[in-house]
């Protein structure tokens, strides 16, 4: 599977033009309309992972990428509050308990000591549920993607029994470690070359690698798509 996400991009007739088009557009994606587009593109490329296509697709059809970007954005978004909302639920617990430990400081030292204590306890048991829900969201939101994209409507992004059925596999959990080594370690690569712009292209390359593994895991996982006759292993 990850030989096969290596080679996706450049199996492609038109791999450098497309690199150099996802390039620009990764270095534009600071503004709206670049970066839906790409994420347009993202949908295509999961489409053809878990149809068992072995070339990426070229950009065509802009208006298709701007409105399937969109949808993408919109199933991301909404996965993404899973750890969104208890983070700002725990800024209003931990600032309310603040003030309270602020007004029991002007009563006995050792009332105030105990709240400062139970604050404490209670931000980080709060906290470590906010971590947990991030990486469930985290880990959960390509999934859905992958599904938005396979099934080709808004709705499937939301299927919330499909998608667990095919994240809560081995292929999946699998395809998404090696898209975290695989964005970790591309991405620092391409952090690392920000400041000559060639930077941008690496992380499109590596973008459109996590894409095609979490589409292709998910894709093995719930037998949606077709499945390839060219992956073999990792």
């Amino acid at each position: 599977m990850l030989s096969d996400a290596l080679w996706f991009l450049k199996r492609s007739d038109d791999w450098v033009a497309t690199t150099i088009i996802g390039g620009v557009l990764s270095l534009l994606s600071v503004l709206v309309l670049p970066a839906i587009i790409l994420q347009g593109y993202f949908v295509r490329a999961m489409q053809a992972a878990a149809n068992g296509e072995r070339a990426a697709p070229s950009f065509t059809d802009w208006g298709g990428l701007f409105v399937d970007g969109l949808k993408l954005f919109v199933v991301t978004f909404v996965w993404a509050l899973v750890a969104v909302i208890p983070a700002m639920l725990l800024s209003v617990i931990i600032g309310i308990g603040t003030f309270t430990v602020s007004e029991a400081a002007t009563g006995s030292a050792a009332a105030s000591s105990a709240g400062g204590v139970g604050l404490g306890i209670v931000s980080v048991v709060l906290g470590l549920l906010v971590f947990a829900l991030s990486l469930l969201a985290a880990y959960l939101a390509p999934a859905a993607g992958a599904n938005f994209a396979i099934e080709g409507n808004l709705g499937a992004g939301f299927d919330v029994r499909t998608i667990l059925s095919g994240a809560l596999t081995g292929e999946y959990a699998v395809a998404w470690l090696l898209a975290l080594v695989v964005a970790a370690a591309l991405g620092f690569i391409g952090g690392l070359l920000f400041v000559v712009v060639v930077g941008f292209f690496i992380l499109f390359y590596a973008q459109v690698m996590t894409y095609y593994l979490w589409a292709r895991g998910f894709a093995n996982a719930t037998g949606k798509g077709q499945q390839s006759t060219q992956s073999t292993g990792w």
